[in-house]
């Protein structure tokens, strides 16, 4: 990795470690190798949002052309978002695009994806089945993406109702990660989510 890339990460990544910001917002960033070319992001899941209580694992790498290319970042713990993969946990953020620039650092990054959990971007989506769930049903949506905190971040627990019908199909010898993926696609609709689970 080039000389400019590492020096400009180590900083960065002391800088995140020190900020009051980053610990007040509660944004952790760790090494997963020596060389500074991968790092593990965390983040927790904003106050009075559906994430409210999860913590987001990252996954984080620096690319050679750092830091005048963005890291490639993905989240690692499922969440259900408009402009998050909920199959890959690949992220639709503009400054992780076409709108990066070499003055942007770690922090920022962290503290971007932190704001997107509180502020989606469904004309902008990146799954397109959550960002209609989140335009045509918000109710629906916020208790789909609590529930998803709840089983992949950690969060409190959600809705009864959900968890129910989740358990009444794990009953029918379904695996539990496809039986929330098709409910949650499925507008939780024990019909075609078992159509959807049969199909597949």
């Amino acid at each position: 990795m080039a000389n400019i890339a590492v020096q400009r990460i180590k900083r960065e990544f002391k800088e995140v470690l020190k900020s009051e910001e980053t610990s007040k917002n509660q944004i952790k960033v760790d090494l997963v190798d020596e060389n500074f070319t991968e790092l593990k992001g965390e983040i927790a899941g904003p106050p009075d949002t559906p994430y409210e209580g999860g913590r987001y694992q990252l996954e984080i790498k620096i690319p050679e052309t750092y830091p005048f290319n963005p890291p490639k970042v993905r989240f690692i713990t499922k969440i259900w978002h408009p402009n998050i993969s909920s199959v890959t946990g690949a992220i639709c953020l503009d400054i992780l695009k076409d709108q990066w620039a070499a003055a942007m650092t770690l922090r920022t990054v962290l503290l971007s994806l932190q704001a997107l959990l509180a502020a989606a971007e469904p004309d902008d989506p990146q799954d397109a089945v959550v960002a209609n769930q989140y335009k045509q049903n918000p109710e629906m949506f916020k208790q789909t993406a609590r529930l998803w905190s709840h089983v992949y971040a950690g969060a409190p627990v959600s809705s009864p109702e959900y968890t129910h019908k989740i358990d009444k199909l794990c009953a029918m010898g379904f695996e539990k990660n496809a039986v929330i993926v098709a409910l949650s696609s499925k507008s939780w609709d024990v019909e075609t989510a078992t159509e959807l689970l049969l199909s597949n």
